[in-house]
């Protein structure tokens, strides 16, 4: 081959033929299609530790620790627990400040739940709170 036969521009085939090279290369590992790429999990991983006080804080604590997806920790029923943080993420969220609660005190109980991303205290004083509690009771509610 000689220089002028270098310079020549490409044949529209062989051109054709390039574009559908980098296309198909591009395409692949994309992680669509194809049906192998791994399906997203059915809810959060949770890795929590969770302190509970039954009495209020001047009273002793009890702590667990509790994973979701594998099911397991110190928790008493893991299983229940992960269930119950399946059907009300929300709970562990706060109360907006904005909101109007009814004023009933549930108790002088007291709970912290804590691990990757989540930092949420639990309490019994007013409508709101309660409703909150008794949503995650089964992660709250540590038995002595």
């Amino acid at each position: 081959m000689d220089g002028r036969e270098a310079r020549e521009p490409m044949e529209p085939l062989a051109r054709a033929g390039l574009l559908l090279c980098l296309l198909v290369a591009a395409g692949c590992g994309s992680g669509t299609g194809g049906g192998d790429a791994a399906e997203p999990p059915t809810h959060p991983r949770y890795d929590l530790q969770i302190t509970y006080w039954p009495e209020g804080k001047d009273g002793k604590s009890r702590t667990a620790t509790l994973t979701c997806e594998p099911n397991g920790g110190t928790h008493a029923n893991a299983d229940k627990a992960c269930a119950v943080l399946d059907a009300h993420p929300e709970a562990l969220h706060p109360v907006p400040g904005d909101t109007a609660c009814t004023q009933i005190y549930g108790g002088d109980q007291v709970a912290i739940v804590e691990g990757n991303g989540v930092h949420a205290i639990f309490n019994r004083s007013n409508g709101c709170e309660i409703e909150r509690w008794d949503a995650l009771a089964p992660v709250l509610e540590l038995p002595g």
